[in-house]
């Protein structure tokens, strides 16, 4: 056998876990899904939906206005429990319809294991109360910026990469 033996299919298999192993492209997706959720975040006024970004902490919403998100970004750790924080989310975002009609509420936890319980149970209940959650923002940069890190916050590292191509991407979106 002079062939050399390989899985077959293994490296799109890898692609699918890890996303795409060109730091190029990599940035270039999340920096779509960024500035997909930065134009839905702005307010009503701006030509946004006013969206809330639901994330963990100061940290986090520091870096979120790095990136030069505007609206409403509402952090969990503030000292109440989950099910007042699901109330609070529900009550002033989840009442009415959106103007754009996608979900009143992006969730964007840490993708590491304790942001991922959190954004199942944070998930689970809001959509236990027929409140839908956008997931999308989380779920491509879970993909694509897992090497440089597990939370929001290690993005703020990669603010002067990731800003110039999401303002591109914003103004073209618009």
């Amino acid at each position: 056998m002079t062939e050399e033996f390989r899985l077959p299919g293994w490296e799109s298999k890898r692609q699918m876990v890890d996303g795409p192993a060109d730091r190029v492209v990599r940035f270039e997706k999340a920096s779509r899904a960024i500035a997909e959720a930065l134009i839905r975040n702005r307010e009503v006024d701006l030509g946004g939906s006013g969206i809330p970004v639901v994330v963990e902490g100061n940290r986090d919403e520091r870096t979120l206005r790095e990136l030069g998100f505007t609206g409403p970004i509402e952090k969990i750790n503030r000292g109440w429990d989950r099910p007042r924080m699901v109330a609070y989310l529900h009550s002033q975002y989840c009442i009415g319809k959106t103007s754009d009609g996608s979900p009143p509420v992006i969730l964007l936890m840490d993708w590491d294991r304790t942001g991922g319980r959190i954004q199942a149970s944070l998930r689970d209940r809001l959509m236990a109360m027929d409140s839908p959650v956008d997931e999308s923002l989380r779920n491509t940069l879970l993909k694509t910026m897992k090497p440089e890190g597990r939370t929001v916050e290690s993005l703020l590292a990669h603010v002067p990469s990731l800003r110039p191509l999401v303002q591109r991407l914003v103004s073209d979106l618009e």
